[in-house]
């Protein structure tokens, strides 16, 4: 059973930063797309940053410039690095593993960012 364990949320004020991290049980790790997305009250899930195994990345417009997206396969972990926080970017983020040779997604249990203004 492949697990994502997500850590690094909480509460910042607007204009401060947050860095989350994803670790995975899983070697497969390595041969996988990561994705950051996030979910705010009342709203649909969004992706936010995704980065393939080729190391290239793609934001969501919103968070363009702010965000950054990485990886350490050795470690088997994706981190997302928010600057410049704004009240909007509140919602709890969840990390997602896609394994293209096994079509599988997987999905880390979330964590609260919450962005006071």
């Amino acid at each position: 059973q492949v697990q994502l364990v997500a850590s690094g949320g909480g509460l910042v004020q607007a204009g401060g930063s947050l860095s989350l991290s994803c670790a995975a049980s899983s070697t497969i790790f390595s041969i996988s797309t990561m994705r950051w997305y996030r979910q705010a009250p009342g709203k649909q899930r969004e992706l936010v940053a995704r980065m393939p195994t080729s190391g290239s990345t793609d934001y969501a417009d919103s968070v363009k410039g702010r965000f950054t997206i990485s990886r350490d396969n050795a470690k088997n972990t994706v981190y997302l690095q928010m600057n410049s926080l704004k009240p909007e970017d509140t919602a709890v983020y969840y990390c997602n593993m896609y394994t293209p040779i096994f079509r599988r997604d997987y999905w880390g249990q979330g964590t609260q960012v919450t962005v006071s203004s």
